[in-house]
């Protein structure tokens, strides 16, 4: 290829390691950087955290990252401060401990992560399985010991509960429980689906707030197999130290939450529809009677601004990593047949991988949540378009201009720029917006690990069966993806334009 295109190709593939960096960069050491999971009564724990820390020092709240694993592999590798967590969980899905340790047997334990839990918030919220009354009664079932007479009851529990150690493994064991695998549902759906009859019987908190709104019966844990879920406080050992005022602030709230108000704060999302930050303002003597939510106002929410301007950076940071490295590939692609297969195979392979998973393998090999992982991964799945087109557009140009190209005596460089790529460049153009709108798409996964974007909504949303908040996710996410599409072919045709004005 010359000189000219590789030297192209490397300022290039700098350009998009730069940005790369820029967007892996940790937020500002001065920042308490509070995470939840991504379930309601986290949710709003992690405001109540974040206005009590407020006026101390500056904090963010990182919403929704995940289930366990990945929001404590964010607080084991610094990417957030501390979380709200549960010690039954702590116990028994993080540190797999016997028995019913006390908390300073689990600090003990958890002194070896760099971490403590401590700060005891007031409440237990313990895992149950609940049926609708009607049918329990009918059925003659007040405890979990009492559906192994029913095999044919039709469970429905989160994917959580299906794989904790303290989840549906152990309780079938406990209980000689005679069902097969239940389904997996998401938690907020499960309650819709046994409000519908869909299923029987699914697992809940103790502290929902739809309990009592779907006249639901909680079974008995009569072989007491579950633990205590003591709501605490899960931090990173330095966490006091680093952040002085606000760890005294926190400390105020000691034994201050009890359940009936974490279960007042959890309906005033669930049931009435209010935002996280509004529910927790609650516990501080705030939340006025709210009026009547309108659709345009959830759309055009304060997050708006905050939520475009990440899921732009995701697409286009990745998008230009992508074209620096695809274009390169496709070109190779086509030069050299048989590297040209690994290739193709390669990217091929990548897009095959379910986004979560990708997600998660990145989380682990990077160290960290957010940004980084969800661009590397979007990288990664725009590869295949751009490779593809790019390897179809250049064997698809005529051997009679490559032959032209060399009778002029042109050098490989100087064909390839002024020959071979402006030839292919619809084809690598036309690659090139299948990826982004491929992204724009895939970019709202990138919120279940704390990236933000559109996807924040859609995973509140789906927290909160709240379809408003749902679509005032996915809406947007559509909208930009047609934006990109139409500049694309408005850029593609304004091309075609000049080819032809070129040839008169």
């Amino acid at each position: 290829m010359g000189h000219a295109a590789p030297v192209r190709v490397a300022l290039s593939a700098r350009l998009a390691a730069a940005l790369l960096a820029v967007a892996a960069l940790p937020a500002h050491a001065d920042v308490l950087r509070i995470g939840s999971k991504r379930f309601t009564e986290s949710y709003i724990l992690g405001e109540v955290l974040k206005r009590q820390v407020a006026g101390a020092t500056a904090a963010e709240h990182r919403p929704g990252l995940g289930n366990t694993g990945i929001v404590f592999n964010a607080l084991e590798s610094g990417a957030i401060d501390l979380y709200p967590e549960y010690t039954g969980t702590i116990a028994k899905e993080i540190l797999k401990l016997d028995g019913r340790p006390s908390l300073d047997e689990l600090n003990r334990a958890l002194a070896e992560h760099g971490l403590a839990a401590g700060i005891p918030l007031g409440f237990n919220n313990t895992y149950a399985l609940a049926m609708r009354d009607d049918e329990a009664r009918k059925l003659g079932i007040r405890s979990i010991s009492d559906l192994a007479r029913h095999p044919e009851a039709r469970l429905g529990l989160s994917q959580e509960f299906l794989g904790r150690a303290d989840g549906w493994p152990g309780l079938k064991t406990a209980y000689a429980l005679p069902q097969a695998t239940p389904r997996g549902l998401d938690h907020g759906l499960a309650y819709e689906a046994i409000a519908a009859g869909k299923i029987d019987v699914m697992d809940v908190y103790t502290t929902d707030a739809k309990i009592e709104r779907y006249s639901l019966r909680v079974l008995e844990d009569d072989r007491g197999y579950f633990p205590r879920y003591d709501a605490v406080i899960l931090y990173r050992l330095d966490a006091p130290k680093r952040f002085p005022a606000a760890w005294s602030a926190l400390k105020q709230l000691e034994g201050r939450i009890d359940e009936r108000t974490m279960i007042r704060m959890n309906a005033a999302a669930e049931l009435d529809k209010r935002s996280f930050a509004e529910a927790a303002a609650l516990f501080f003597g705030g939340g006025a009677p709210r009026a009547e939510r309108r659709f345009v106002d959830v759309l055009f929410g304060p997050d708006f601004g905050r939520l475009t301007a990440q899921h732009l950076l995701l697409v286009f940071v990745s998008l230009a990593a992508s074209i620096a490295l695809g274009v390169p590939l496709g070109m190779v692609a086509a030069k050299f047949a048989r590297t040209g297969q690994l290739i193709l195979g390669t990217v091929g392979v990548i897009q095959t991988i379910p986004s979560l998973a990708l997600l998660a393998f990145l989380i682990a090999i990077l160290g960290t949540i957010g940004t980084a992982p969800a661009i590397v991964a979007l990288f990664l799945y725009a590869l295949l378009p751009i490779v593809q087109s790019t390897c179809t557009g250049l064997l698809g140009i005529a051997k009679g201009m490559r032959q032209a190209a060399l009778a002029l005596g042109l050098r490989t460089a100087d064909r390839v720029r002024l020959i071979e790529v402006p030839l292919a460049l619809p084809s690598i153009l036309a690659g090139v917006k299948t990826s982004a709108v491929i992204n724009v798409g895939t970019a709202t996964i990138a919120a279940f690990i704390g990236a933000g974007g559109y996807g924040e909504r859609i995973a509140s949303g789906l927290a909160l069966n709240d379809t408003a908040t749902l679509l005032a996710g996915a809406i947007p996410a559509a909208a930009l993806a047609l934006v990109i599409q139409g500049a694309f072919e408005l850029g593609e045709r304004r091309l075609g334009w000049m080819r032809r004005a070129g040839r008169r």
